[in-house]
């Protein structure tokens, strides 16, 4: 029973909002002392238990080195926003006369479905294209129409941009025969005695896609009827006074 203090380290961790990662060192070692440890138990079995619970995590690590790769993108990122790369974008959309916030985030929705049928699903993402790019030149289309945007505007224009990326990866991405979803849908439908194909399943999700598109093209046209209502009354009143 005192594996089960590795629990209480965990429960205690997070009542006192401790650092998560440090807590879960501190359970495992807890589990991995515990573990070893009995009545007759020496310094030099304990000893060895903790550098055996070391090793795991050395192990763990190890074998699951390539999950860290995924922080050298954000650094990436990180060091790109800091250039000013939202700053480029909102410039560079802000001289396109025809750009509006419906239409450049119906552009990008029309780029990540058809990416993810051809299996890119890769190709997109929210930390790595709808924040430092897609919704900055979608702030800076209403903002070349409309001026400063308040915060309210400004919000809803970045969940519809997150929105586009998420809808466009979920209903474009069946349409690949080889992604997880495909195969999950496959073998769900095996254990209730339904015999698929994944070509069956792929084709089958073209009308959803297109269905998909033609409804989030008409929330894109309502987006940009809305935000030229709400701001561009307030911007000509401001002009006539």
């Amino acid at each position: 029973m005192l594996v089960l203090l590795g629990i209480g380290v965990v429960v205690l961790g997070f009542v006192l909002r401790a650092n998560p990662l440090l807590v879960v060192m501190a359970a495992a070692l807890t589990t991995g002392l515990a573990a070893a440890w009995t009545p007759e138990a020496d310094f030099q079995i304990i000893y060895q238990a903790a550098l055996t619970t070391l090793a795991a995590f050395g192990k763990a690590f190890n074998d699951n080195r390539y999950v860290s790769m995924v922080w050298f993108v954000l650094l990436a990122i990180g060091l790109l926003e800091r250039a000013g790369l939202q700053e480029r974008a909102r410039m560079l959309i802000a001289n396109v006369q025809a750009a509006t916030v419906g239409r450049v985030l119906w552009v990008y929705f029309l780029i990540r479905q058809s990416a993810s049928a051809l299996g890119l699903t890769s190709l997109g993402g929210h930390p790595q294209m709808v924040r430092p790019l897609v919704a900055p030149m979608a702030e800076g289309a209403a903002e070349a129409k409309f001026g400063p945007l308040p915060d309210r505007e400004r919000y809803l224009i970045r969940s519809h941009a997150a929105a586009a990326d998420n809808i466009g990866l979920f209903f474009g991405e069946d349409i690949f025969i080889a992604i997880a979803s495909i195969l999950l849908i496959k073998s769900i439908l095996e254990q209730n005695g339904i015999i698929v194909e994944p070509l069956q399943l792929s084709i089958w999700a073209i009308p959803t896609a297109i269905a998909a598109l033609l409804i989030h093209s008409l929330r894109l046209w309502l987006l940009d009827a809305h935000l030229k209502r709400k701001l561009q009354a307030p911007k000509k009143a401001e002009a006539a006074r």
